[in-house]
């Protein structure tokens, strides 16, 4: 090792010996090398007598030389000084190598602990990055999720009121569809309770399954007495709507009766508002006053005379039968979930097909609806009129309980526009100005309706957080200003004193 080199080291195995006042009494060899001494720096300056490769050993047990003690008494300070060229002091014990083993451990725990900090940061930055990958990959499915139940609802329904147009064509009797496509009603609780078998971990009978739905009847569940009381009346009222509607679409086109059916969700609120107390909304009056202005411009489209009048009729009362449905919903039953709402609506189709079932007949034989013979009944218009009124059915309460109630809604309201797309294409209608306007105010008093009751205090609270963003902007913009000022005025030898 070269003479210029400003290194001494010194080998001790007592650790103690520094916090305990250098004690003289060692318990193992202790060997001080020291070597390298810098070219301009005599040894024995620091060791006297001691040569620049001399080695003291002190025996286990015995006194070490005043020679070493000194030496130690010198040394000491010079461990601990600022100057990069005075001796460093290290302990280690005996090893002829010369190594100092301490001083290594020490390097290798301080390099283990660094590695130990940068896996630690590197593996929390990897669960950070994997974390806000899952949340990214989830917002999207959901995204994805309600995107697909909008465009479902608002194709099957689409579809049904597009079917029973081709329909009418061959076969014009609207309430032998309806009857019909109600019979289906009741295969709504067997698809929840293949569902409820295909994802549950629990798995329940069909008949404890049933009694369990029943609950939405009373304590008791169904019984006979419950089922004649609950379900005659929203039976009457289901079908009436149906069959309003259908009576609708045989005096207007597909698009105006879709629109003129949005003003159910008015009629919703005022009989909320009037047998159900619920807050008043100035919004939502506003909403109902433009679905009633747009009935009345539909209505003048042809002057308030011909078939166009009582299409509208039509169609106004089937809103109103479907919001009064709704409404007596909600004050006997209150809310259902999922499978008391399938087991309902399956009720309903029983219901329909066991009491009502004699209406048809009725209608038959008295050569209102009458069809002959029995093999130019459309059969496969008629199925496909049923399948798609059931998956609208079922969409509509799975809709309902796994995502947003206003998703339904959005999804009823573009039904609107996808009617008239298919109108417009296929049946090449030419729309007049008064009714694509009553359209229009329709379909917004319809999206008015979707406002939140709180809505006005969200919009406040928005303002205020946009004017609190401004104010900060601005004086964070004030406060840059000044410090630019101050320092071009100290560039210039002057000095600007702001006013307080």
């Amino acid at each position: 090792m070269p003479l210029s080199s400003l290194r001494v080291k010194c080998l001790i195995l007592e650790l103690s010996a520094r916090s305990r006042g250098r004690k003289s009494n060692f318990s193992e060899d202790v060997e001080i090398l020291i070597w390298d001494f810098p070219a301009k720096t005599d040894a024995n300056s620091f060791f006297s007598g001691a040569s620049r490769s001399s080695v003291i050993q002190c025996k286990p047990g015995g006194n070490c030389p005043s020679r070493h003690r000194g030496m130690t008494r010198q040394l000491s300070p010079l461990s601990v000084a600022e100057d990069s060229a005075a001796p460093i002091l290290e302990l280690q014990n005996r090893s002829p190598s010369g190594i100092c083993r301490h001083s290594r451990v020490e390097r290798q725990s301080r390099s283990g602990e660094e590695g130990t900090q940068t896996h630690t940061e590197s593996s929390s930055q990897e669960a950070e990055g994997q974390t806000r990958c899952q949340s990214c990959t989830s917002t999207f499915l959901k995204l994805i999720w309600r995107f697909l139940i909008i465009l479902s609802v608002s194709s099957s329904w689409v579809g049904t009121t597009q079917f029973v147009k081709i329909t009418f064509e061959t076969f014009d009797c609207p309430f032998f569809i309806t009857w019909f496509s109600t019979n289906w009603n009741i295969m709504i609780f067997p698809i929840y309770y293949s569902g409820h078998l295909a994802t549950a971990q629990e798995k329940q009978s069909p008949i404890k399954k049933f009694r369990e739905c029943s609950r939405i009847f009373g304590e008791d569940g169904l019984t006979l007495k419950l089922f004649l009381k609950r379900t005659a009346p929203f039976s009457i009222l289901w079908t009436l709507t149906n069959y309003l509607y259908l009576l609708a679409l045989k005096k207007l086109t597909a698009t105006d009766v879709s629109a003129l059916f949005c003003c159910n969700k008015a009629f919703v609120f005022l009989l909320s508002w009037i047998v159900l107390k619920d807050r008043f909304m100035g919004a939502r009056i506003v909403a109902a006053i433009m679905a009633i202005t747009g009935i009345v411009m539909m209505a003048y489209a042809d002057g308030f005379q011909g078939d166009s009048i009582i299409g509208v009729a039509y169609a106004v009362g089937s809103a109103s039968t479907s919001a009064l449905y709704k409404v007596l919903f909600k004050m006997f039953l209150g809310s259902a979930n999922f499978g008391e709402a399938a087991h309902f609506v399956s009720t309903l189709g029983f219901f329909n097909f066991i009491f009502i079932s004699i209406t048809p007949i009725i209608l038959y034989f008295t050569k209102v609806e009458y069809w002959y013979p029995f093999s130019a009944v459309p059969w496969g218009y008629l199925c496909g009129v049923a399948g798609l009124w059931l998956a609208f059915n079922i969409l509509v309460n799975v809709g309902v309980v796994l995502t947003y109630p206003i998703l339904i809604s959005i999804g009823t309201v573009l039904s609107v526009p996808g009617n008239a797309a298919v109108d417009l294409l296929k049946h090449k209608m030419i729309f007049s100005v008064v009714r694509l306007g009553a359209t229009i105010i329709i379909c917004i008093g319809f999206l008015l309706m979707l406002l939140p009751e709180e809505w006005d205090e969200i919009t406040l609270r928005f303002i205020n957080s946009l004017k609190e963003k401004k104010s900060e902007d601005h004086s964070e913009d004030i406060t840059e200003s000044s410090v630019h000022t101050r320092s071009r005025s100290r560039a210039n030898g002057t000095v600007s004193i702001p006013l307080a």
